[in-house]
């Protein structure tokens, strides 16, 4: 098995549910605080050079997240099985699951869950890095293709903010003929895939947390002093924080609710969430889209491993139980809550311009 190679990151996660083809960099990159590597990226540093020294959670955020999970984690789990559906619908039953690293992970997981309860199929499950700006993972990906070929593979991420990895996807692939560009969420709010369980933005109770429901490993990492032209992407194992670790605890209260029949996909919401992004961007005079993070789980990203600026609600989602653990991290870091309208989404997070600040 690949696991055996200490090459390969270590992670909580048992190697029957997912392979990670990431190279173990445990030790050889110093995680840097937040303002520091904002103030690199904005500068023109790329940020998959950098990592994020990982949010700990307090006590009453790990609340509201517990309170998240307990709500959240039917709705999640219809999703998900509306999610199997359609990719049995569209791609049929030879599947090869490569989930994008780091949050497409315990969303591949479920769905290989789902698959053998309901359909009686055993997908491998892969996972792999993209990076926006940087491509695939191109020596993981030609991995998968040799062991499998190309045209089982299914991308598999957590949920679609504006659409940006889509377009990565898209990109890279036009040098492998054979590899769909289809990619599996669990909500696509930007109404720029087929494949997903829902078009709302709906709370992923993952989306609340970063390496602790994520198999203990940071999130990818690639540069040429560390990264060699023949490895994959890197990550780091944070092997310290196992008695923090909630990866398996996610994974079982979402398959605990798995149900054979979830309905259908809702209807699709008009136009695509990246026009509404642009308008955000002119009103709020930002001349850079990529300072724009709209949904629910793109926003807690920002407010866990960015520097906001400030954090949009939509008045109707105003007390929300959907965007209690936002609320509660925006308190945390002092980071203004403004109700706006929003269309596509619930929310949307806004990275503070530092050049400006």
């Amino acid at each position: 098995m690949v696991r055996d190679s200490d090459y390969f990151v270590k992670t909580s996660y048992s190697a029957d549910d997912v392979t990670l083809l990431l190279k173990d960099v445990t030790g050889l990159v110093q995680p840097q605080p937040t303002e520091e590597r904002e103030r690199l990226i904005q500068s023109g540093r790329h940020y998959c050079e950098m990592l994020p020294i990982e949010y700990v959670p307090t006590r009453k955020y790990m609340q509201v997240y517990e309170e998240a999970l307990r709500a959240y984690a039917k709705p999640t789990a219809l999703a998900i099985g509306r999610l199997c559906g359609r990719i049995i619908k569209k791609r049929g039953e030879n599947v090869v699951l490569v989930s994008l690293a780091r949050a497409g992970i315990p969303i591949g997981i479920l769905i290989r869950r789902y698959m053998k309860m309901r359909y009686g199929l055993d997908m491998p499950h892969y996972s792999i890095s993209i990076i926006r700006g940087r491509g695939i993972d191109r020596n993981a990906l030609d991995f998968i293709i040799e062991r499998h070929g190309a045209e089982s593979i299914l991308f598999v991420d957590g949920w679609i903010g504006k659409g940006a990895i889509l377009g990565e996807l898209k990109k890279v692939l036009a040098d492998y003929p054979g590899v769909s560009s289809d990619i599996a969420v669990v909500a696509d709010p930007a109404n720029v895939t087929e494949l997903c369980g829902t078009h709302d933005d709906i709370l992923i109770p993952s989306s609340c947390l970063n390496c602790t429901v994520s198999g203990l490993i940071s999130r990818t990492f690639l540069r040429g002093d560390i990264i060699g032209k023949d490895d994959f992407h890197g990550a780091v194992y944070y092997g310290e924080l196992k008695d923090s670790d909630l990866s398996y605890e996610f994974i079982d209260a979402i398959e605990s609710r798995f149900e054979a029949e979830c309905g259908e996909v809702g209807a699709a919401p008009r136009g695509h969430g990246i026009d509404e992004v642009r308008s955000i961007a002119e009103h709020f005079g930002i001349g850079d889209i990529n300072l724009v993070k709209p949904g629910i789980g793109e926003t807690t990203r920002v407010l866990l491993r960015r520097v906001p600026w400030k954090v949009l609600i939509d008045e109707r989602y105003k007390g929300s139980d959907d965007l209690a653990h936002i609320i509660r991290l925006a308190g945390e870091k002092n980071v203004p809550i403004e109700y706006y309208p929003l269309s596509h989404y619930k929310t949307c997070g806004i990275i503070r311009q530092l050049a400006d600040a």
